[in-house]
């Protein structure tokens, strides 16, 4: 459920001086599929042929776009990764630009049957001590999970990435090692305490929303599985 994730920093790092040829490849519409030629990539970039055809080239070493020889030049798309990144240097720059925060974010999710380890990690010591004195509640043991299905909750997702929240710490116990996390405060269906809880390691992407709350959410609302459910967090 709930380690120190540096994916996102090696991504930086890796883009470097290719930030700008990765970032005209998705003003040119390299989410999809594009023709790239190394001649108009390079007038946009303001570099030379070789230059631009060389960035091209590391930029898929890295990771960050797919790339395939075409008869005009190449066809190229940007990554999930390549996406990512820029996404996170978006992220950055808006903190940095637009100092007034929201005071929550609205995530709507469908109710799904998760790996059934929620009720395990729940009640690790551990980790219950720090939800009661952070954030108030005896958890109930379980976890209600929520499958995100659409984008705009999917981009508020993604920026619970960039707040701090509540730290939850890593811990020793029963032999092995449990990792750190954040949780936020949250109402679910504008009427429920819960918490959101951000595993710094995960088995789930930020497509899927884990929350927990001093009472069985699926009893005390109703839900079953395909159901979709408000989430508001307290940021």
């Amino acid at each position: 459920m709930l380690a120190e994730d540096t994916r996102g920093l090696d991504a930086w790092k890796k883009v470097g001086k290719m930030f700008f040829t990765l970032l005209t490849l998705a003003e040119a519409g390299g989410t999809r599929e594009i023709e790239v030629t190394t001649s108009d990539l390079a007038r946009k970039i303001g570099s030379s042929q070789q230059t631009a055809s060389r960035h091209l080239i590391e930029l898929e070493r890295a990771g960050f776009i797919t790339r395939s020889v075409s008869r005009k030049g190449c066809k190229v798309k940007l990554t999930e990764l390549g996406i990512g990144v820029l996404r996170d240097i978006y992220m950055v720059l808006k903190k940095a630009l637009e100092p007034t925060l929201p005071t929550y974010l609205v995530i709507r999710g469908m109710v799904f049957t998760g790996l059934g380890e929620g009720a395990y990690y729940v009640t690790r010591e551990g980790y219950r001590k720090q939800f009661v004195e952070k954030l108030g509640f005896e958890p109930y043991p379980g976890t209600l999970n929520l499958r995100i299905i659409d984008a705009e909750s999917l981009r508020a997702r993604r920026e619970l990435d960039y707040y701090p929240g509540i730290e939850i710490r890593g811990f020793t116990a029963e032999g092995r090692t449990f990792g750190a996390g954040k949780c936020f405060r949250a109402l679910v269906n504008d009427e429920v305490e819960a918490a959101v809880v951000i595993a710094y390691r995960s088995h789930y992407g930020p497509s899927v929303l884990e929350l927990i709350s001093p009472v069985y959410l699926r009893e005390k609302l109703g839900l079953k599985d395909g159901d979709e459910v408000k989430v508001k967090v307290f940021l």
